[in-house]
């Protein structure tokens, strides 16, 4: 082991901001301020790499990048960014980054002010005890109002003038003092650790087809050689190292990572969930006693069937699937099956976005078709005997005569608004089974509404909704809280008189008799019509809780008959009739793929309203 490591020219940090405040675009100029990236390489999102991060504008996966900066006392330091996600769907792979940061650059719009996301990391940030800058940036902007906005930051969080930076990140001022900033306020890394065994903290990681599973880390105590077999602590697997490096912002390998620095490692391991995030990597012959704290393994929230919509392409969907999760740990999934849409994958995800963002990639990277049906939760369901389940899918929900008590999801939930907006946003929450909570004035004009609200009421629409009832001037952030009981009920659908098992869902007993009426009134208007008639049904167990039907095709029998004995247009009527009956019995019915459709733009609280 070598002597103790300098370690006071290292600065880690991360990026934190709620969705849209202007991260990535800031990220770009301090690495354009410090020479990391030349000017013919430089183009807007540097650290956003994939093209559906660039179209939505959002950072979907954490990147790093070392920058080397020479400071106005002549110094030269080693800056460590990690550029982490704004969704809330991403506040894990946020809380990890943090993990392997000491400060954090907290980035507030100088228009907008403070968001419910703002909030919850900087919450994250102080869980952490991480230094805090604030940066109120976009203060080129006409409406800009950084003044005010800075003296709430300070407030909310307690820092002088000096942490909180004007800038604007699109023209680059501001830039150069917060730099200095973070060379000023935010700590150098804990080297008591660098004679102690390795212990490296894994905050993200990604796929390689010849490297095999590339881990980003942060050196925690010891360090790391080329030639080095690591053991990976949360899942006891063993690799020998194939390279080591750092980001510049391209991976740059080098022979050696010590205490305190940012980098990767090329493990050679074929499956990324041998390469956990928030794992701890220790060397094979050389361990420590004890992993790192604070690792949890991501934890799907929505769960929802992906289908192929030819039936043949199942296993290209297996593959991408595979390939996938290679690059997306969080992602899980299993084959399932369905009696209407035939052989599929139930996926779990982090969130809705998530979900969305997972669907789009197939798509367009395997160039595949897909179905989606409608996302659920996972339920705990106790049965009479005291075994208690887990079910994400419908039609996995036991006989109700077997079960005792089914419990739900509920969530913590935050909205920050414009105080003119309290009104309809109680009249939303009140509709979608919210408890409410606190209600705190941020200042004259803005306003955090605290509630508890059953996760299932929160992914569909909710967020739309949200918006579009406060012009888009509303934020949300959630957490999970706990499992409650639920009367819940399981509403099925019955297409002429078979259980669609993709169609069903499980929902409030107050809620399921407008949901199932919707239903069947969508897929009325969304089911071709046959030769004979078609009865649309939903139930709830053996009850008929509502009904419409697709009238037959009619062909006019009675066209070649002109005049002639009123008996035999019976006669050809009753024949007819009859034909019709037994083209019933024996005639399926083909649903659409928008008929599947249809349940994702249930349960419209403003319809509720109306017809309540």
């Amino acid at each position: 082991m070598t002597s103790p490591i300098d370690t006071s020219h290292i600065r880690n940090f991360s990026i934190i901001a709620h969705i849209d405040h202007g991260k990535s675009t800031l990220a770009d100029r301090l690495l354009q301020a410090t020479g990391t990236v030349s000017e013919r390489d430089l183009h807007e999102q540097m650290l956003d790499s994939m093209d559906l991060e660039r179209e939505k504008g959002i950072t979907i996966k954490a990147r790093a990048v070392r920058m080397p900066y020479t400071a106005r006392d002549g110094q030269t330091y080693e800056l460590n960014l990690i550029d982490t996600p704004g969704h809330v769907d991403f506040s894990y792979e946020v809380s990890r980054s943090l993990a392997a940061c000491e400060g954090a650059l907290l980035v507030v719009d100088a228009a907008q002010g403070i968001e419910a996301q703002t909030m919850a990391n900087v919450y994250l940030a102080l869980e952490h005890e991480l230094a805090m800058i604030a940066v109120i940036n976009k203060i080129d902007l006409p409406n800009a109002d950084p003044e005010r906005v800075g003296k709430e930051v300070g407030d909310f969080i307690g820092l002088i003038d000096d942490e909180i930076i004007p800038a604007s990140a699109k023209t680059g001022q501001g830039v150069p003092d917060i730099l200095e900033a973070v060379v000023k306020y935010i700590p150098a890394p804990n080297n008591e650790g660098a004679n102690q065994p390795l212990r490296a903290l894994i905050f993200d990681s990604h796929y390689d087809a010849f490297k095999g599973v590339i881990a980003y880390v942060k050196v925690v105590d010891g360090e790391l050689h080329t030639d080095q077999r690591i053991r990976i602590m949360g899942t006891n697997k063993h690799a020998d190292i194939l390279e080591i490096g750092c980001f510049s912002p391209n991976m740059t390998a080098v022979d050696v990572l010590r205490t305190g620095e940012v980098g990767y490692i090329a493990t050679g391991l074929k499956v990324v969930k041998d390469v956990q995030v928030g794992d701890t990597i220790t060397l094979f012959d050389h361990p420590a006693t004890k992993p790192l704290p604070g690792y949890q393994p991501a934890k799907a929230m929505v769960f929802a069937g992906l289908y192929p919509v030819d039936s043949e392409a199942f296993p290209d969907l297996r593959d991408a699937l595979e390939r996938l999760q290679l690059n997306d740990a969080s992602l899980t999934y299993e084959a399932e099956s369905s009696a209407a849409l035939g052989f599929g994958f139930r996926c779990g995800f982090l969130g809705l976005l998530h979900m969305e963002i997972i669907q789009e990639r197939l798509e367009r990277e395997f160039d595949l078709d897909l179905l989606a049906t409608a996302p659920s939760v996972e339920y705990e369901v106790q049965l009479n005997s005291g075994e208690v389940r887990r079910i994400d899918n419908p039609s996995d929900m036991p006989d109700f005569g077997h079960i005792s008590e089914i419990r739900e999801p509920w969530m913590h939930l935050s909205i920050i608004a414009p105080s003119r907006y309290i009104g309809t946003i109680m009249d939303l929450t009140t509709n979608k089974r919210a408890i409410p909570g606190d209600m705190i004035y941020l200042d004259e004009d803005r306003v955090q509404l605290k509630y508890d609200i059953p996760l299932a009421e929160l992914i569909v629409e909710f967020y739309d909704q949200l918006k579009s009832r406060t012009q888009g001037y509303a934020s949300l952030d959630y957490q999970y809280a706990d499992m409650r009981a639920a009367d819940l009920v399981k509403l099925d659908v019955l297409v002429n008189g078979q259980s669609v098992d993709a169609l069903s869902m499980i929902c409030h007993k107050d809620d399921a008799y407008y949901k199932g009426r919707e239903l069947v009134q969508a897929l009325r208007k969304l089911i071709p019509r046959q030769m004979f008639d078609v009865p649309i049904q939903a139930s709830i167990g053996s009850r008929i809780i509502s009904r419409e039907t697709v009238k037959a095709m009619r062909k006019n029998v009675l066209a070649k008959c002109y005049g002639g004995d009123v008996s035999r247009k019976r006669k050809l009527l009753e024949k007819q009739k009859e034909g019709k009956a037994r083209m019933k019995m024996v005639g399926s019915v083909e649903i659409p793929q928008e008929a599947f459709m249809a349940v994702l733009s249930l349960g419209s609280s403003a319809d509720k309203a109306e017809k309540k």
